[in-house]
């Protein structure tokens, strides 16, 4: 990961410390009484709890030192701030997806937020690139893996 400014709106710093917060102070005590309950078993060489506990504490450490450089290159976006003329990170909107016929509702985040399953698409997907600039009643056509797909945007809020 460089350390490229990570785009992230409050609540998505908040869920960041939460996370890094949770993972420092209750998750290493839970794998480190892992370790000595793995350790007091015996023979280490062919211990597997010992291992899968070894091997999570490695996914924990790493886990933290990768939100703690996005904490660190983060610039926070103030929803409260965003300009509602035209979408940009931070906002929301209300699309009507051309081919499907249907509304849809997303929020533009930075890649790090990112949740598709959520409605969080990023600024640097497709449709999030194709989307930002554009103003109630205009029309963007991306070009995704599923094929082409054309948004109207209906409504851009907070």
């Amino acid at each position: 990961m460089s350390d490229k400014k990570m785009i992230l709106t409050y609540q998505g710093l908040k869920n960041l410390e939460e996370e890094v917060q949770n993972l420092k102070v209750f998750k290493r005590k839970e794998i480190a009484e892992k370790i000595k309950e793995a350790r007091a078993q015996g023979d280490l060489s062919e211990n597997a709890e010992y291992d899968a506990a070894k091997d999570e504490q490695g996914e924990v450490e790493a886990r933290i030192v990768e939100i703690e450089k996005i904490l660190k290159n983060a610039e926070v976006i103030d929803e409260d701030e965003v300009d509602l003329g035209s979408i940009s990170i931070g906002c929301k909107v209300r699309l009507y997806d051309l081919e499907m016929e249907e509304e849809v509702d997303y929020a533009i985040v930075g890649s790090t937020e990112a949740d598709p399953l959520k409605g969080k698409i990023s600024n640097e997907a497709p449709v999030g690139r194709a989307l930002l600039g554009l103003k109630v009643g205009e029309v963007a056509s991306v070009d995704t893996p599923a094929g082409n797909v054309s948004f109207k945007v209906l409504e851009i809020h907070r």
